[in-house]
């Protein structure tokens, strides 16, 4: 698991703050002896200012980029594949973890922080792991050739639940399209990965759980890719849209699930 503790400037002015105010004080007696007002004044906000230091936090990535490296294919570098930004639950939506202390009720960790928001974490673990196990290339903000097809991965998290020391939950329905066809295929995947204690082995289970379903997508690419395509056209004069969209439909099986899910606490 990846996590990183950061350089706060700040926090690190507020230390160099109370040393200096620390001189400040022992320079300031007076040939009695005794400390002056002033210094009295000095002393009270040092003091202050060292009560006001925040705590470290601590910074999690879904993206470890050594664990697929050694699952890329060779010779198939032509495939593109296109994965825009992922929705996530509104209240898990932001850059503090979300821990689940009940069926009703979370908390929301100051210190334990996400490196990006999780949908930004969602969506380059898996550009990575989908871009390794395929060998392809994500062109998502990129022109690409007009003729290359190109298979867009769109997905929808609708649960991400984090049970410390059981637990990380993540149910997504996921499609991939064949852009310019009527290609695609919808699917939904239930992964829940056991963790222990620590909040760096709850965002462990969740890297593990978007592993899984990255593997899922994969297969489900992999499959429209050998899947014959009908290229989207316009309809003639006087046919149905209907029937010119029902033209292209291609029917293909959602991949099996990686592991059971665990039920929720």
């Amino acid at each position: 698991m990846m996590f990183a503790r950061l350089f706060h400037p700040a926090r690190a002015a507020s230390r160099a703050a109370v040393r200096a105010g620390f001189r400040a004080v022992a320079g300031a007696v007076d040939r009695t002896g005794l400390p002056s007002v002033t210094t009295v004044a000095v002393a009270a906000g040092v003091l202050a200012l060292a009560g006001c230091a925040s705590p470290v936090s601590r910074f999690y990535t879904l993206n470890a980029t050594d664990t697929t490296a050694s699952t890329r294919p060779a010779g198939n570098s032509s495939m593109l594949i296109e994965v825009p930004p992922v929705d996530v639950p509104p209240q898990v939506a932001k850059t503090q973890l979300v821990v689940q202390t009940g069926p009703t009720q979370v908390q929301v960790l100051e210190q334990e922080r996400w490196a990006s928001l999780p949908g930004d974490e969602i969506r380059r673990a898996l550009s990575s792991d989908l871009t390794a196990r395929l060998g392809a290339i994500d062109v998502y903000g990129t022109p690409y050739p007009d003729g290359a097809p190109v298979y867009r991965v769109s997905v929808n998290v609708q649960r991400f639940e984090s049970w410390p020391g059981s637990h990380a939950l993540i149910d997504a329905v996921w499609s991939v399209r064949v852009v310019r066809t009527q290609a695609v295929l919808t699917c939904r995947s239930v992964v829940s990965e056991p963790v222990a204690t620590g909040y760096d082995a709850l965002a462990e289970g969740h890297r593990r759980a978007v592993q899984e379903i990255s593997t899922e997508i994969a297969a489900g690419v992999q499959a429209l890719a050998a899947a014959p395509q009908t290229r989207a056209a316009t309809p003639a004069k006087g046919a149905s849209s209907s029937m010119a969209t029902g033209a292209g439909a291609i029917k293909v099986p959602c991949p099996a699930p990686m592991s059971p899910v665990t039920p929720a606490a």
